[in-house]
């Protein structure tokens, strides 16, 4: 069970990875229908792509961005948007054919069943959670992208899904897990929710190419807080909708993450998390000087992908330091217990 958890989250993260493609390449809404069974096969004629690229044709992508746009084009970004939708069909064959071959042999313990119901339910909401991020590009709007905010909520959906994941397989190890003083568990949680915080604010950031302007550090534009971060005509909605705004709280984020993780590796050096401290204070730094060099390049595909990479791998190693700094969990003791039954 716990090789097949590690099979749904290597899904999850390539499923990850290629949804970020999916956006750096304009190509979210070459898909303008959402039909689970049908859709799960490519188009097999020349008919069949002339209807595609008919109907996308339609958007106000097409028009009012990529008009003039020849088939072989619209091919492209089309492969991307179905290759995302095939990881998510794929993932959802893996989950329930796992869990359906664990309850026939009567390996699940009810709270076990339990919570791997709720990962395969949170993988079905995924699925609805993403055409509804990209139905707000299609039909009477004159949007060229999904919404930022639907997207940040795809993404976070996802990001709370592998981490769901992880922490299963962590409980499953059966290790055990010494009780840790409250500020130890405190600053530990406070990192994963920062560092939560810091992924959804980057998602927005990728909504709206915001990585793409202001690439200059350590200021932006020559200043340190820029004059339009609430001088967009957008007021509060700035926040999910500016580009200065977004990219400006990214960067401040950054910084107190990369402060908080370094202070707390200082800190707890000589408790038995100071590994996982100093791991995550490492991996938190590599993260900021790729951000850096990733802005000051203008956001190009490959480094954006890798610095994305890289904080799905933070934020797992958050997961992991919060799961260890618990202390003992009921799971852990129902799946021995029924692996001692089972043995028996």
């Amino acid at each position: 069970m716990r090789n097949w958890l590690v099979v749904v989250g290597v899904l999850v993260y390539a499923m990850i990875l290629i949804g970020g493609a999916t956006r750096l390449t304009d190509s979210g809404l070459s898909i303008t229908e959402w039909d689970p069974i049908k859709g799960a096969l490519p188009p097999l004629s020349g008919a069949a792509w002339a209807s595609l690229f008919e109907k996308y044709q339609q958007t106000a992508e097409y028009r009012l961005q990529n008009s003039g746009m020849s088939l072989g084009d619209f091919q492209q970004i089309f492969w991307w948007e179905w290759g995302h939708r095939f990881f998510g069909r794929l993932i959802g064959v893996v989950a329930m054919f796992g869990f359906a071959i664990f309850a026939i042999r009567g390996w699940l313990s009810r709270a076990l069943a339990t919570r791997f119901v709720i990962l395969i339910l949170l993988g079905g909401l995924q699925g609805a959670i993403g055409w509804w991020m990209v139905s707000s590009g299609i039909g009477e709007t004159t949007r060229v992208d999904v919404a930022p905010y639907r997207l940040a909520t795809h993404f976070m959906l996802a990001l709370l899904i592998i981490g769901y994941t992880a922490w299963l397989w962590l409980d499953m190890g059966g290790k055990a897990r010494e009780p840790l003083s409250r500020p130890v568990r405190l600053v530990a949680w406070a990192l994963l929710g920062l560092i939560v915080l810091q992924m959804a604010t980057g998602a927005l950031v990728a909504g709206l190419d915001a990585g793409r302007t202001y690439n200059d550090w350590p200021l932006m534009a020559g200043e340190f807080v820029p004059t339009s971060y609430l001088g967009e005509g957008l007021g509060l909605r700035s926040l999910f909708e500016g580009r200065a705004t977004t990219q400006f709280n990214h960067r401040i984020l950054a910084y107190l993450i990369w402060v908080l993780a370094l202070a707390s590796a200082w800190i707890f050096r000589k408790t038995s998390l100071r590994g996982g401290f100093t791991g995550l204070a490492v991996l938190v730094s590599l993260q900021a000087v790729w951000g850096i060099v990733t802005l000051m390049n203008a956001t190009p595909m490959n480094l954006a992908l890798l610095h994305q990479a890289l904080g799905v791998i933070v934020t797992l190693a958050a997961v992991r330091l919060v799961w260890r700094a618990r202390g003992s969990g009921q799971l852990v003791d129902s799946v021995s217990a029924l692996a001692s039954t089972n043995t028996a």
